[in-house]
């Protein structure tokens, strides 16, 4: 064999960071150990594996084709080691989830999925839907739990869960005690809503079709507690998933506006590279995540 696993390695760990240095950082190597690891991998075979960008390195047309096949072989090179070990098989994973699932839902599922692997190594990144297709997309993540729909030529989409998003107020707002909201009431109300790029938004603006240039969008935040707690000061209303307001209507902090005319239904979907290797811990996360709440 022409090329080491080191190599691919360190070819992949400078396509994440698109930097040599960054890049042996995080393998616990020298600079010069990982420049002349990957200068050795494209002389070896006379190609050209990255493009210098400024002080970046992106991946060349070729690098970009190959990445897939190097992260899969080092993923099973990896299970491999494991089982000739006699180790636990499962592994390290990276999930990455969005707000509302990060918040509310994966905790709890991380929790189910140590208590059945003990040994398991799972770390959780939570950001909106547009970056954490990103990060799937790029391998930095092994799967994305996401609530917005998504084409991406590099990602299969498997669907999870429905869910709904609900209109809510503070309880002592002049909305409050109406029996249903119309359009009309929709347009004059000051909004607090998610912010572009997370399925939230997404969810919110296809349910305002035909009237969303119309509606005053006052606020635009990153986190759906910052949201509640803006509506509670009286700031407007918001629209947010059922999910991550069932304590605040509990506590009587917020109240449920009914909006009869338009839909807020959506679905929840999980996310993978087409090309990534399911290794056993991603094939156990993923059979926990249909057994648990598949809907």
């Amino acid at each position: 064999m022409r090329y080491s696993l080191r190599q691919l390695e360190v070819f992949l760990a400078t396509a994440r960071f698109e930097n040599v240095t960054r890049a042996a950082a995080a393998l616990a190597m020298s600079q010069s150990a990982a420049s002349g690891s990957l200068r050795e991998l494209e002389s070896q075979f006379e190609v050209k594996l990255f493009d210098r960008v400024g002080k970046r390195l992106r991946l060349s047309e070729l690098g970009q084709q190959l990445r897939p096949q190097a992260e899969n072989l080092l993923e099973q090179a990896r299970a491999l080691e494991h089982a000739l070990v006699g180790e636990d098989v499962i592994g390290r994973l990276q999930v990455g989830a969005t707000l509302t699932i990060g918040n509310y839902i994966a905790v709890n599922m991380i929790a189910d999925f140590r208590k059945r692997h003990p040994q398991a190594d799972i770390a959780l990144h939570v950001a909106n839907t547009e970056t954490i297709a990103a990060q799937v997309a790029s391998f930095e993540l092994d799967m994305g739990l996401i609530e917005g729909e998504l084409q991406h030529a590099d990602l299969d989409s498997l669907h999870w869960r429905g869910d709904e998003l609900v209109v809510f107020a503070a309880p002592d707002h002049p909305l409050a005690q109406a029996s249903a909201l119309s359009d009309n009431d929709l347009m004059t109300l000051p909004w607090i809503v998610r912010e572009h790029g997370s399925g939230t938004r997404q969810a919110f603006e296809r349910a305002m079709h035909g009237i969303l240039t119309d509606l005053n969008i006052s606020m635009e935040l990153q986190h759906t507690e910052a949201i509640k707690r803006a509506v509670e000061a009286g700031l407007g209303v918001g629209c947010l998933s059922r999910v991550c307001l069932v304590d605040a209507f509990s506590r009587g902090s917020l109240v449920p506006l009914a909006v009869p005319e338009r839909d807020f239904r959506r679905e929840w979907f999980l996310i993978t590279h087409r090309e990534k290797f399911h290794s056993a811990g991603l094939r156990e996360w993923i059979t926990l995540c249909r057994e648990r709440w598949s809907a």
